[in-house]
């Protein structure tokens, strides 16, 4: 039974027209957020993520080749009818809670990879005037053990300030040409409030090592700046520079999030993620933990 959502954020975008050329070839006809992390396609650990904080409408900023991500949200007949009549109730529940009865999936494209902030001012028409989540499914995000997931954590802190909240960590100087990097005055032992915010800075210039990670409650406000700003590092259309321009008309703060983020765009991260999880799923973990300690490494 679909949960009613108990939210001041009710909305989520996924920018996923990325072509994953990372991952090649095994993205050449797949998306690479249909790659599954155990068993479950990274987009649903996101998606997943969204709904239990209380997001009710996911907007996918989909492009060509992307199609499979429509499919795996969708409903399908066929699968269900066919489960039903073999008696595998547990693996239609399964299908079925993909898609909870509450849940609405919209997708827009984005016609042109201009960058993240454009895939963000895709959405734009879809989001209207109110706040909203930003979700980047290559960051597969684990809340601690017993405790909310990350993106719960951040609705919480924007129910209490009602201003934009950026996910952070710590990261070494050496990685800061990775990330947007911000620099600000604490608050308290998890919270920022952001003065300066720069896209992947080499570090002799980063303001931090605070990183930005891939979730972010942003205002509507963010949508203007996106709009009105020159294309930024590598000529793209960067939700950083959106955010910092931002900044000059409203707070901003950055929220260290209790958790843990593997970088699913890599294949280090994605390889750490599929053996983490593994370990820690209820069916599978302790099977594989003593196949990992059999093998010679």
């Amino acid at each position: 039974m679909a949960s009613k959502p108990n939210s001041v954020i009710t909305k989520a975008i996924f920018p996923v027209a990325g072509l994953g050329t990372r991952f090649l070839p095994a993205t050449k006809a797949q998306p690479k957020e249909m790659l599954p992390v155990v068993d479950k396609p990274l987009i649903q650990y996101a998606v997943e993520e969204a709904y239990a904080a209380g997001v009710r409408e996911m907007i996918f900023v989909t492009g060509r080749h992307k199609r499979p991500i429509e499919d795996h949200f969708d409903m399908t007949f066929e699968l269900e009818i066919a489960l039903e009549q073999a008696g595998k109730q547990e693996l239609l529940e399964v299908v079925r809670s993909v898609k909870p009865d509450d849940m609405e999936c919209v997708y827009v494209r984005q016609a042109q990879a201009l960058g993240l902030g454009h895939a963000v001012l895709c959405g734009q028409r879809l989001v209207g005037n109110e706040p909203f989540a930003v979700l980047l499914a290559d960051d597969l995000m684990v809340g601690p053990s017993g405790g909310s997931p990350v993106l719960k954590q951040m609705v919480e802190q924007f129910s209490e300030w009602r201003a934009s909240i950026l996910a952070v960590q710590e990261v070494p100087a050496e990685h800061t040409r990775r990330y947007g990097i911000v620099a600000g005055t604490a608050v308290n032992d998890h919270l920022v409030d952001v003065t300066r915010i720069v896209e992947k800075p080499a570090p002799e210039d980063a303001p931090s090592r605070l990183a930005v990670a891939g979730r972010y409650i942003l205002t509507p406000g963010v949508f203007h700046e996106i709009a009105n700003q020159p294309r930024g590092v590598g000529g793209e259309i960067q939700l950083t520079d959106g955010i910092a321009g931002l900044l000059r008309r409203e707070k901003v703060f950055a929220y260290r999030y209790e958790g843990k983020r593997y970088d699913c765009g890599s294949k280090e991260g994605f390889l750490q993620a599929n053996v983490e999880l593994a370990l820690a799923h209820p069916q599978l973990g302790a099977g594989f933990r003593d196949y990992l300690r059999s093998i010679e490494i």
